[in-house]
C-alpha cells in the first residue's frame, strides 16, 4: 500500500471511530461530564440578566424572624405581607416555588389567596406525584406496570387565585444536573415553572407576538387569545402555552417559517428593539424540546439573591425613607436558597457545586432557565451534521500531521491546532451558548491517531528490518546479522544519577534461626516474611532493588528532587514495622524484629560487576550510609532511624532527634532521628518522651551530665525501657572519665556496624 493510501485508510478509521465513539452513550456521557464542565470552568461566571431576582428562604431569615427550619410551616400571612411588599416595587411576576399543599388557617389562608388574587402576578409551584397504575387484561392478568406522574395543586383557595401554576421536577443527587425540563412528558406536555413565568414575563409585548405569529401563520394566531388582559383575566396563561407548544409540534412548518431572528424580517411594526428580543425569545423558548441544557451563570449565588427576613426588614422601613431594594419590572422566584449552610433536600449538584458542600438550590435553578429563556440562550448542542463534519475533518488533519511530521513537531502542532480550536469553541460558547465537541476532537482523536500511525510505521519499520535481516543473511552468518540489526554492537555502559531515598532492612537474629531450621522451613518462613515486606514497599510506590539472606534494599527515586518519596518512604518503614511485628505474633514462638534505616539524596544507578556477569543496582554513600543506620538500630534499641535529610521539609510524623553519629566508614557526622509514628497516631506519652529526650539530649550536648542524667531517667521511668536513653547514660559514664580536652561534642563515632 503506498503512502496515500495510507493516510486515506487512516483517515478513514479514525474519523469512523470518532463518529461511532461521539454518538455513543458512553460518548455522548464524556462529552457531557468532562467536556461541558470544562467550558463551563475555562468560561467562569458571566452577567445575569438584570430583570430576574431570588429571594431566599435561608437559615439566617429563620434566626432572625425566629421561625421553623421548615420551609413551608413558615406563617402564610409573612408571604401576604411580601407579595403586597412586591407589588408595590412593581415587579413583574412572583413565582413561589413552595409547596402550599395543606390548610393552616383557613382566615390566614383566605387572605392569601386575596392577595394573590389581588396582585393578579402570582404563580405558584404544582407538586408532581408519580403514580404506578398496573395493566390487566380481559381476564384481570396484570401484563405491566403503567408510570404516570399526577399533579398535586396547591391548597384549593390558592390555586384558585394564582395566575398560574406550574411543576419545576428536576433529578436529585447523586445525579449531576445539567438539564431541567421545559415541558414534562411524563405529565401530559404540561410547561414547568420557568416557561410559565417567562411567558406571563413577556405579556406585555404579547400583542407584538401575536402580530409576529400572525404574520407567519395567520391560523394559528385566530387560535390564541386576543390580548393580555384576557390571559390574565381568564388566566390562561398555561392553556395559552400549551396551545401554542402543541402548535410548533404538529406543524413544524410553522418553526421553521419564523426566521432565527425577526430583526429585519418584519414589516415595519413599531416594536422597539427590547420588545423584538422578547418575541424572539419566546419564539425559541417553543422550539425548545422538552428537556434542554441549563446555561449556568456561576456557582450558588450568582444570581442576585435577597434573603427573606432582609426583605421584610425593608417593607417594615418603608416610612424611613431610606432607599428600597429594586424589584421593579424584575421576575422574582421565592424558595429555599442557602449560600451558607449545606442543604442536602433542595441542592442540587451541578458543575458549580462547591467543595463546601453547597449546591445550587431549586429555586436558582428556576430562575436560572427563566434567564436563559430571557436572553435567548440555553445552552445548544451543534447539529448532528455539523458535529460529524467537525470529527472527520479533526480526524484527516491529525492523521496528516501525525503522517509527515517528527514526533516532537506532531506534539506541537496538535497542541497548536487544540488551542485554537479551543479558543474557537469557547468563544462560541461563552457569546453564543454553543456547545461544540470538545474531549473526543482534543483528547480521543489525538491518541487514536498518534497510536494508530506509530502503530503502521512500527509494522513498516519491522518489516523493514525484518527485509534487512533477510538480505544481511545471504552474506553474513546469522549470529552478527542479528547484532547488526538490532544494534547489539554498541553496547554502552549505562549510569545514571537520580535522586531519592534508600530503605534498608535487616532481621535481627537471623543467624540463630538459620541455624535451628532446615533450609527448606527457612525458605518458605523467609518468603513469607518478605512479602509483607514487598506489599509495604508496593503500597507506597517503592521499588524492592535486592534481596541478600534476612537483608532487603529498597530505594524511591526520580531524576529529580520530590519531597513525596520520602514521605512515602517514611510511611513504608512504619508499616513495614508493624507488619513484621504482626508477622512475629502470628508465629509466637519466633522472634524475627526488623530494623531499618533509611537515607536520601543523590543515588548512581547503572550495571555493576565485569566479565559476563554485571547486576543494574543503586551504589553510592546514600545507600551505605542507610545500611550503617539499619545497624545502628542495634546500638540504640530502635526499630527505625532515618537521616535528618530524610525528614526534611516533610509532615505527618512524629520523630525525635537521637544525636550525631559518625558511623562505621564515614568521615562527616550525620544527624540521626528516630521515626517513632505517623502525627494522628502519636500518644501523649510518645510525645512527652520525645520532649524530655530532647531536653536530655540537650544537657548532654552541653555536658551538664546531672541534669541529662535526670532527663534520661525519667524518660526511661515514663518509655519504661528506653534504648537511646540507655546508650547516652553509658556515653556519659565513658566521658566523665576522659580528660576535659579529649571531650569533643560534634558527634558519637561507632567503632562496628
Amino acid at each position: 500500500m503506498n503512502h496515500s493510501a495510507k493516510i486515506v485508510v487512516m483517515s478513514i478509521i479514525t474519523g469512523i471511530a470518532g463518529l461511532m465513539f461521539s454518538f455513543s452513550p458512553a460518548g455522548i456521557s464524556i462529552e457531557e461530564n468532562i467536556g461541558l464542565d470544562l467550558l463551563f470552568k475555562l468560561r467562569g461566571e458571566r452577567k445575569v440578566p438584570p430583570n430576574v431576582a431570588i429571594i431566599g428562604m435561608d437559615e439566617r431569615s429563620c434566626v432572625d424572624l425566629n421561625l421553623p427550619l421548615q420551609f413551608n410551616k413558615w406563617p402564610r400571612s409573612l408571604h401576604t405581607r411580601l407579595i403586597s411588599y412586591l407589588t408595590a416595587q412593581e415587579a413583574s411576576v412572583i413565582i413561589f416555588d413552595i409547596n402550599f399543599a395543606g390548610s393552616v388557617s383557613k382566615s390566614v389562608d383566605q387572605e392569601f389567596a386575596q392577595m394573590i388574587q389581588k396582585a393578579g402576578n402570582v404563580v405558584l409551584y404544582e407538586h408532581l406525584q408519580k403514580k404506578h397504575s398496573p395493566l390487566q387484561d380481559g381476564t384481570g392478568t396484570i401484563n405491566g406496570i403503567l408510570n404516570i406522574e399526577e399533579r398535586v395543586p396547591p391548597l384549593e383557595i390558592l390555586a384558585q387565585s394564582a395566575a398560574a401554576l406550574a411543576p419545576f421536577p428536576l433529578p436529585k443527587v447523586p445525579v449531576k444536573v445539567s438539564q431541567c425540563w421545559a415541558f414534562k412528558t411524563g405529565a401530559g406536555d404540561i410547561p414547568t415553572l420557568p416557561v410559565v413565568a417567562f411567558q406571563f414575563f413577556t405579556l406585555d409585548a404579547y400583542p407584538d407576538f401575536i402580530r409576529t405569529i400572525k404574520h407567519f401563520n395567520s391560523d394559528l394566531a385566530m387560535k390564541l387569545p386576543g390580548s393580555k388582559t384576557e390571559i390574565i383575566g381568564e388566566k390562561t396563561t398555561r392553556e395559552l402555552i400549551i396551545t401554542l407548544r402543541n402548535e410548533f409540534l404538529k406543524n413544524p412548518v410553522i418553526s421553521n417559517q419564523m426566521p432565527v431572528s425577526i430583526e429585519g424580517s418584519l414589516p415595519s411594526s413599531g416594536m422597539v428593539k427590547n420588545e423584538q428580543k422578547m418575541v424572539q425569545s419566546l419564539i425559541n423558548m417553543y422550539r425548545l424540546s422538552d428537556s434542554f441544557y441549563l446555561n449556568f451563570y456561576g456557582p450558588p449565588g450568582t444570581i442576585p439573591t435577597v434573603s427573606y427576613a432582609q426583605v421584610l426588614w425593608q417593607e417594615n422601613q418603608r416610612e424611613t425613607g431610606q432607599k428600597p431594594i429594586n424589584f421593579k419590572n424584575k421576575a422574582v422566584f421565592i424558595g429555599h436558597s442557602d449560600q451558607v449552610v449545606p442543604n442536602k433536600k433542595d441542592g442540587f449538584y451541578t458543575v458549580f457545586s462547591q467543595s463546601s458542600g453547597i449546591d445550587i438550590s431549586g429555586v436558582e435553578m428556576a430562575a436560572t432557565a427563566f434567564a436563559n429563556f430571557e436572553e435567548n440562550m440555553p445552552i445548544r448542542i451543534i447539529s448532528p451534521a455539523v458535529r460529524a463534519a467537525i470529527i472527520v475533518i479533526c480526524g484527516v488533519i491529525l492523521v496528516v500531521i501525525c503522517h509527515f511530521l517528527r514526533p516532537g513537531f506532531v506534539i506541537l502542532s496538535i497542541l497548536v491546532m487544540g488551542s485554537l480550536y479551543s479558543t474557537f469553541i469557547l468563544y462560541r460558547f461563552t457569546f453564543y451558548g454553543h456547545w461544540y465537541p470538545l474531549v473526543i476532537p482534543l483528547f480521543f482523536q489525538p491518541v487514536l491517531a498518534f497510536l494508530g500511525t506509530a502503530a503502521w510505521k512500527y509494522a513498516d519499520i519491522r518489516k523493514d528490518r525484518q527485509d534487512v535481516r533477510r538480505a544481511l543473511g545471504y552474506y553474513l552468518p546469522d549470529n552478527l546479522a542479528d547484532q547488526l540489526v538490532k544494534n547489539i554492537s554498541k553496547n554502552k555502559e549505562t549510569r545514571q544519577i537520580i535522586h531519592g531515598t534508600c530503605l534498608f532492612t535487616d532481621a535481627g537474629q537471623y543467624t540463630t534461626m538459620s541455624e535451628a531450621m532446615d533450609p527448606q522451613t527457612l525458605h518458605r518462613f523467609m518468603n513469607e516474611y518478605y512479602k509483607i515486606l514487598f506489599e509495604q514497599v508496593k503500597k507506597h510506590r517503592g521499588i524492592v532493588i535486592n534481596v541478600v539472606g534476612d537483608a532487603m534494599l529498597a530505594i524511591w527515586a526520580k531524576n529529580y528532587s520530590d519531597d513525596n518519596f520520602k514521605y512515602d518512604a517514611c510511611a513504608a518503614a512504619l508499616d513495614i514495622s508493624k507488619a513484621s511485628f504482626e508477622f512475629i505474633d502470628y508465629k509466637e514462638n519466633i522472634r524475627f524484629p526488623t530494623r531499618i534505616g533509611l537515607h536520601h539524596g543523590d543515588i548512581m544507578m547503572g550495571d555493576v560487576g565485569a566479565g559476563d556477569h554485571y547486576e543494574f543496582r543503586p551504589t553510592g554513600d546514600i545507600v551505605n550510609t542507610a545500611s550503617r543506620l539499619e545497624g545502628l538500630n542495634k546500638y540504640l534499641g530502635t526499630n527505625i532511624l532515618v537521616a535528618a535529610q530524610v525528614i526534611d521539609q516533610v509532615t505527618g510524623f512524629v520523630t525525635r532527634d537521637v544525636g550525631r553519629f559518625y558511623l562505621v566508614g564515614k568521615s562527616k557526622a550525620v544527624r540521626v532521628h528516630e521515626l517513632v509514628c505517623r502525627m494522628e497516631n502519636a500518644t501523649d506519652r510518645q510525645r512527652l518522651i520525645c520532649k524530655l529526650f530532647s531536653k536530655a539530649l540537650q544537657a548532654y550536648q552541653n555536658q551538664a551530665w546531672e541534669d541529662a542524667i535526670d532527663y534520661f531517667n525519667r524518660t526511661i521511668r515514663i518509655a519504661g525501657q528506653d534504648g537511646p536513653s540507655l546508650f547516652y547514660l553509658k556515653q556519659i559514664e565513658k566521658r566523665r572519665r576522659l580528660p576535659g580536652d579529649e571531650i569533643h561534642d560534634d558527634g558519637i563515632r561507632m567503632e562496628q556496624k
